[in-house]
């Protein structure tokens, strides 16, 4: 797919990468992923620093860092930086808020079981989890 006369064209890359191309469209336009070259016909061209920032970018994400500091993580990532510090300070920062949301839905998981638990599933019956929600 990718080579190194053509490169890979936005849609291939979005497949590659496991993201839709409205969303490589969004990360140029923010800033961070870089514009790619174009052909003569306008289209976009991507290569393998493409490839590897889409997958850092999306790797970030789906462990839960923002846009943010994903930006700052992909600056640190340059081996020019000296980034070892501030880059733990980023993760253990986003480790307190990922432990503080876990403590949250452990407390979320045991309201609910204990209201599903309650109820009898009998037509007229109160049902425990609405009023759960009234609350």
């Amino acid at each position: 797919m990718l080579t190194k006369a053509r490169g890979l064209a936005a849609g291939q890359l979005a497949k590659s990468a496991g993201v839709n191309l409205e969303t490589i469209r969004y990360y140029e336009t923010i800033g961070l992923m870089p514009a790619p070259p174009r052909t003569p016909g306008g289209h976009r061209v991507y290569d393998d620093v493409h490839v590897r920032r889409l997958a850092f970018i999306r790797r970030g994400r789906e462990l839960g860092f923002s846009i943010e500091e994903v930006r700052a993580l992909l600056i640190l990532n340059d081996p020019r930086q000296d980034s070892c510090a501030e880059v733990k300070d980023i993760a253990a920062t986003h480790l307190a808020e990922v432990r503080h949301k876990l403590a949250d839905l452990t407390r979320l998981e045991s309201i609910l079981a204990a209201s599903v638990a309650r109820c009898t599933s009998e037509p007229l019956a109160p049902c425990p989890v609405l009023d759960m929600l009234e609350l």
